[in-house]
């Protein structure tokens, strides 16, 4: 398959509760309106090893170091198993997360060293970047206020401070800065309806 028929890879972004998992179901469907084979996966998880590890990252305790590898091993596997087949069958793939959201949770979040991020983002998939980067931008308190209007159990990363999320939201914007060319920010705090407004002009570009 030459280059030119591999599918394109789509991830979605945020701190927890900027709605960005309302959304994907939008544009997966936008997608398939076009007569494109779509997957819709998430991380960690999307493989039956990664939704193990995924229960383990949310809910256990252990070393900043610990979670940051198994989240690339998750995430290695998920490349393996679903993402690469995927695109390599001219599939698009549609990502809840990805590096992005390592860069932002451990490294802006809980500060792992960004040489060691780098380290294993080059070995674990320094052949691929998502080509398009939704990130949906949202003041933690505004996020905090959705979280708690939805009335469920809270995983470990929901459940850590105020400023733990903004450490996060910084990150994702200053990775926001470093590559403009793939991530898109979307005001989060728009009504719903501008935001799939944005999201519609945003996919038909991606698509053109």
């Amino acid at each position: 398959m030459n280059a030119s028929q591999r599918g394109r890879f789509i991830t979605f972004e945020g701190i927890d509760g900027a709605g960005k998992s309302s959304q994907i179901e939008y544009v997966v469907g936008l997608l398939r309106a076009r007569g494109l084979h779509v997957v819709a996966t998430r991380e960690p998880g999307g493989t039956p090893l990664g939704e193990k590890l995924r229960e383990l990252l949310l809910h256990e305790p252990m070393h900043l170091e610990t979670e940051a590898l198994l989240m690339f091993a998750a995430r290695r596997e998920h490349l393996a198993q679903l993402i690469e087949p995927a695109l390599a069958r001219g599939d698009w793939v549609v990502c809840d997360r990805f590096s992005d959201a390592t860069w932002a949770y451990q490294g802006g979040g809980r500060g792992l060293d960004r040489d060691k991020f780098a380290q294993l983002e080059q070995w674990v998939h320094g052949h691929l970047q998502p080509d398009l980067t939704l990130l949906f931008d949202l003041p933690h308190s505004v996020a905090q206020g959705r979280i708690a209007a939805q009335a469920r159990g809270l995983d470990r990363f929901e459940q850590e401070r105020a400023d733990f999320h903004e450490r996060v939201r910084d990150a994702y914007l200053e990775r926001a800065v470093a590559a403009p060319q793939r991530m898109h920010v979307v005001d989060a705090n728009q009504t719903p309806a501008d935001i799939r407004k944005e999201l519609e002009q945003t996919i038909a570009n991606i698509c053109s």
